[in-house]
């Protein structure tokens, strides 16, 4: 029997999701800077970089299942 370490399981697709997401923030950066030169609103920004970060948490207490989806989600985004 095959045992899966819960733990190291939630850590990979937090990692997965780190991976995915890290264009996004760098972008969503230059965007910001851009904003701030001209004295635009980064409001929308400021959210839409928190919400990225807060996507790790959507691994936490997770069956190893419902990590697979997430990752392949990812895959497929």
């Amino acid at each position: 029997m095959i045992n899966v370490n819960q733990t190291k399981a939630t850590e990979i697709t937090k990692e997965a999701i780190r991976a995915y997401r890290k264009p996004l923030l760098e972008a969503l950066d230059v965007d910001y800077q851009r904003a701030t030169e001209t004295g635009g609103d980064t409001s929308q920004i400021v959210a839409d970089k928190q919400t990225l970060r807060d996507m790790t948490a959507t691994a936490e207490g997770k069956s190893v299942d419902e990590l697979k989806v997430i990752v392949e989600g990812l895959n497929n985004a």
